[in-house]
């Protein structure tokens, strides 16, 4: 899943431990998020999208991942 933590993080000036450590989560977890390699969970989510000061819907890009899930899919808005 595409997400905006790393352009966040970098704007807040925040290493990818420090983040962690605000969000009770490993800098692991935090570096795997930012490679798209992870998504995270609905609580680490909220708690990332709310150390920003953003939404969650903003923070993971939710609307643009749905769509490149429904073009992978082949599902068809109705």
């Amino acid at each position: 899943m595409k997400t905006r933590v790393r352009d966040y993080r970098r704007a807040a000036g925040l290493t990818q431990q420090q983040l962690a450590d605000m969000v009770y989560a490993s800098a692991r977890t935090i570096i795997s998020i930012e490679k798209e390699q992870y998504s995270p969970s609905l609580m680490l989510a909220y708690r990332l999208a709310r150390e920003f000061g953003t939404s969650v819907e903003d923070l993971c890009l939710l609307e643009m991942n749905r769509q490149l899930e429904d073009e992978e899919n082949g599902y068809e808005r109705q």
